[in-house]
């Protein structure tokens, strides 16, 4: 079953709340999925790096995202999750800021090495095969900000210096 949670956080990114260490965003990075190709292989690469690591990929369907989208526009959601649902390791989702361009983002996890270990694995793959994705800057709080507040660099994305005063980006 697909959890709404990581649409929730991404709609919320300007709420700062208290959250368990393990819950923390550690990596961030944009993919650019522009096609249903792009995100079918995406999401297969996702369910065989998971599937290879123990954990299980859940992926909302074309109907999900409809009845999603009414909320707020989205054309993919996914996560990687340990056990039966225990521990959300990975989330994978674009949204009404940056429809298209999929936001994936590494939590530190319950176990920080397992998590690194999932995290390098996938990312390496996921570049290899996406050459253009890009790191996104996180913030103290563990958010991603805004789309609008961002700006690309060669190094990846980097908070746009008109809107700095707003964050205080940690660097990756």
């Amino acid at each position: 079953m697909v959890r709404i949670s990581p649409l929730l956080a991404l709609l919320c990114i300007g709420c700062v709340a208290d959250q368990p260490e393990s819950l923390k965003t550690v990596a961030a990075f944009e993919v650019p999925l522009p096609t249903a190709t792009d995100k079918s292989d995406f999401l297969a690469l996702m369910r065989q790096e998971a599937v290879a690591q123990g954990y299980h990929l859940d992926a909302a369907s074309d109907d999900q995202l409809r009845a999603l989208s009414r909320v707020s526009p989205l054309t993919l959601n996914a996560s990687i999750w340990r056990g039966n649902d225990e521990e959300n390791m990975v989330s994978a989702m674009d949204g009404a800021d940056h429809v298209g361009r999929i936001w994936i983002t590494f939590s530190k996890g319950e176990n920080p090495e397992r998590s690194v270990k999932l995290q390098n694995s996938l990312i390496s793959k996921i570049k290899q095969r996406w050459p253009d994705t890009a790191a996104l800057p996180i913030m103290p709080s563990g958010a991603i900000p805004l789309a609008r507040d961002l700006v690309r660099t060669p190094l990846g994305y980097e908070v746009r210096a008109s809107e700095a005063s707003k964050y205080q980006a940690e660097r990756q």
